[in-house]
C-alpha cells in the first residue's frame, strides 16, 4: 500500500495508507469499527477505486487491473459475511472458487453443478485438496443450507485457498466463532501458512488471534495508520490503546 486515501461523501475512509506485507509473512490489520480495514480490502480487489496512491503486487500496479483479474494474479479472499451458495454443496462451492482459473473449452460456472469433462474432474480434485487442508473433507457431498456457522467459514476459506493464491485475504475469519472455534482458527491459519507458503492478510477484531498468528500487525484508526510493528511492540504502543480503551489520553 502506498499513500493510499479515498473518500465517501464527506468522510475520508482512509488518509495516506501505507504499509508492506512481506512475502511469505503473516500480517493483522486492525483497528476499532469503521478504521477503513474493510475498506482497504475492497480497494485491493477493485470493488473500490482510491483517490490517491497506488498499489502495488509483485511489483505491479493493481489500479488497472479489472477486479476479475485479481483471482487471476493470485489473490483471494473471504468477507466478514459468509458467502456462500446454499443450495449447492460443500465440494461444489468450493469447485466455484475455481472457475476464473481452470481454462477449457466450454468451461464455466455451470461445470461446478454436474457438466462433466478434465476441467471439471481437475477442479473437483483441487476442491477436495483444500477440504482436506482444513479438516472437512468428509463434508464434500453434504448440502451448505443447515450446516453450523463455523463450519461455513471453513467452506469459504477452503475456497480461497483452492485457487491456490499467493496472497490470501481474510476478512473477520473469526466472526461468530466459539472460543474452541477460535483456537482452532489459529492452529489452522499458522499450518496453511507453513504449509503452503501463503502470504497472508488478516483482517481481524479477535486481538487473541490477530497478536497468535501474526508476524506483524498494523493498526487503523479513523482511516490513519497509527501504528506499525510485531505484537508485542503494537500492544504496547499508547496510541493503540487509547484507539481501543480511551485510556492514554485521559492518563
Amino acid at each position: 500500500m502506498r499513500d493510499v486515501s479515498i473518500r465517501f461523501g464527506g468522510i475520508l475512509a482512509l488518509d495516506r495508507v501505507s504499509f508492506d506485507v512481506g512475502a511469505g509473512s503473516i500480517v493483522g490489520l486492525i483497528g476499532p469499527n469503521g478504521a477503513g480495514k474493510t475498506t482497504m480490502f475492497n480497494i485491493v480487489t477493485r470493488v473500490y477505486q482510491p483517490a490517491a496512491g497506488d498499489v502495488l503486487f509483485e511489483g505491479n500496479s493493481l489500479l488497472t487491473e479489472r477486479p476479475h483479474n485479481v483471482i487471476r494474479l493470485g489473490i483471494a479472499r473471504t468477507f466478514q459475511n459468509v458467502e456462500l451458495f446454499a443450495r449447492m454443496t460443500v465440494l461444489e462451492n468450493v469447485m466455484v472458487g475455481l472457475h476464473t482459473q481452470i481454462h477449457a473449452p466450454g468451461y464455466m460456472l455451470g461445470s461446478a453443478i454436474g457438466i462433466g469433462g478434465k476441467a471439471e474432474r481437475a477442479a473437483r480434485e483441487r476442491a477436495r485438496e483444500a477440504l482436506e487442508l482444513v479438516g472437512i473433507a468428509k463434508l464434500g457431498d453434504r448440502h451448505v443450507l443447515g450446516l453450523p456457522y463455523g463450519t461455513l467459514k471453513a467452506v469459504e476459506l477452503a475456497r480461497a485457498i483452492a485457487s491456490r493464491p499467493s496472497l490470501l485475504l481474510l476478512d473477520e475469519p473469526a466472526g461468530g466463532l466459539n472460543h474452541e472455534e477460535v483456537q482452532k482458527l489459529g492452529g489452522l491459519l499458522r499450518r496453511l501458512h507453513q504449509d503452503l507458503g501463503l502470504t497472508t492478510l488478516v483482517v481481524e477484531h479477535h486481538m487473541g488471534l490477530v497478536m497468535r498468528v501474526s508476524e506483524k500487525v498494523v493498526v487503523l484508526d479513523f482511516g490513519r495508520k497509527i501504528a506499525e510493528g510485531t505484537p508485542r511492540e503494537v500492544q504496547a504502543d499508547s496510541r493503540v490503546i487509547e484507539a481501543y480503551l480511551g485510556t492514554a489520553g485521559a492518563a
